[in-house]
C-alpha cells in the first residue's frame, strides 16, 4: 500500500493548517489520485490492523439501502455511533447513558432504535433511492446492457438532502469504466480523513467494485481514488508518522462466493479473506 503511504507523506509535506468543523484542526491539501490494480491483490492496509468486519457490514447496509445504525450495532460494529449517540445525549429523553448503554438500547429496544438510530437519508438511501431512482440498479442493468456507456456514476450528494443527514456523505461520486472486459471503479471523495477514513474508503470500495463485476461477469480492474480535501488531524500526526515507519507487506486476496449472482444476496460470510498479516492497530480518536 504504498500510495497510501505517499498520500501521507505528502499531506506532512505540503499540507495546510486548517481549522475545521470539529475545532480539531487539519494539515489539508486539496486534490489528490491513488490508483490500486485489484490483480495485484486486494488493497487493505497493512501498516496497521484495519477492521475488515465494519467495512464489510457497512458495505452491506448501504447496499440494502439501510439508514438505522441497528444493523450495524447487531453485528459489532460502531464506526456510525457517534453522531446519534451525540443527537440523544441532546434529547429530553437522555438520562446519562454511556455510548455503550446508548449502543445496547438501539440492540435491544425496537422503538428507540427506531426513533433514535436513524441517520436520514445517507448513503444507502441515496444508493437505492435518490428522488425515486435506485442508482445502484442502474449500476448493474447499464453494465449487462451497455457496458461501454459513460453515464455509469453513482451519486451519494444529494443536495435538497444534506440537512437532513446526520453526516453529509464524504465519498460522494463513483464512476464504473470497462475496458478490456475488466471493470474498473473511480470515487471522488470530497472529505478525506486521511488516518481514519481513508483505509476503510479505499477497502469499501474495491470491494463493491469487486461484487459488482462479479455479478456483471468482469474480471476486476482499477480502483482509483480521487481525494478533495485531503488531511490529517492534528491529533493523528504521531499515528500517521508511525505507519510511515512501518514497511508495507505483501497485499492479501478477498475471494468472493462464486455462487452469488445477485449483489443484493452477498452475505458477511460470502467473503474471505486471505494472507493478511498487518502491522498491530494504531488508534485514533474520530472526529465528530
Amino acid at each position: 500500500m504504498r500510495p497510501y503511504l505517499d498520500l501521507c507523506q505528502y499531506v506532512l509535506n505540503n499540507g495546510t493548517f486548517k481549522m475545521d468543523r470539529t475545532k480539531t484542526g487539519t494539515y489539508s491539501i486539496f486534490g489528490y489520485q491513488m490508483r490500486f490494480d485489484l490483480n495485484d491483490g486486494f488493497p487493505l492496509l497493512t501498516t496497521k490492523k484495519v477492521h475488515l468486519k465494519s467495512i464489510i457490514h457497512e458495505l452491506l447496509w448501504f447496499i440494502k439501502g439501510d439508514t438505522n445504525i441497528k444493523y450495524l450495532v447487531e453485528n459489532g460494529v460502531r464506526i456510525w455511533n457517534d453522531w446519534p449517540y451525540q443527537a440523544y445525549k441532546k434529547s429530553e429523553d437522555f438520562n446519562g447513558e454511556t455510548m455503550k448503554e446508548f449502543a445496547d438500547k438501539i440492540k435491544n429496544e425496537q422503538g428507540f432504535a427506531e426513533k433514535y438510530g436513524n441517520l436520514g437519508p445517507v448513503y444507502g438511501a441515496q444508493w437505492r433511492n435518490f428522488n425515486g431512482i435506485d442508482q445502484l440498479q442502474y449500476i448493474v442493468d447499464t453494465l449487462k446492457t451497455n457496458p461501454n456507456s459513460r453515464r455509469l456514476i453513482l451519486s451519494s450528494w444529494n443536495a435538497s438532502e444534506i440537512d437532513n443527514m446526520a453526516l453529509p456523505p464524504c465519498h460522494t461520486l463513483i464512476q464504473f469504466y470497462v475496458a478490456n472486459n475488466k471493470l474498473s471503479l473511480q470515487l471522488y471523495q470530497r472529505s478525506a480523513d486521511i488516518f481514519l477514513g481513508v483505509p476503510f474508503n479505499i477497502a469499501s470500495y474495491a470491494l463493491l467494485l469487486q461484487m459488482v463485476a462479479q455479478v456483471t461477469g468482469f474480471e476486476v480492474g482499477e480502483f482509483v481514488h480521487t481525494l478533495g480535501d485531503a488531511h490529517i488531524y492534528q491529533n493523528h500526526i504521531d499515528q500517521v508518522n508511525l505507519q510511515l515507519t512501518r514497511e508495507p507487506k505483501v497485499r492479501p486476496i478477498m475471494k468472493l462466493n462464486k455462487n452469488i449472482t445477485s449483489i443484493y444476496d452477498f452475505t458477511y460470510d460470502d467473503f474471505s479473506l486471505e494472507g493478511y498479516d498487518p502491522y498491530p492497530l494504531i488508534k485514533g480518536k474520530v472526529a465528530v
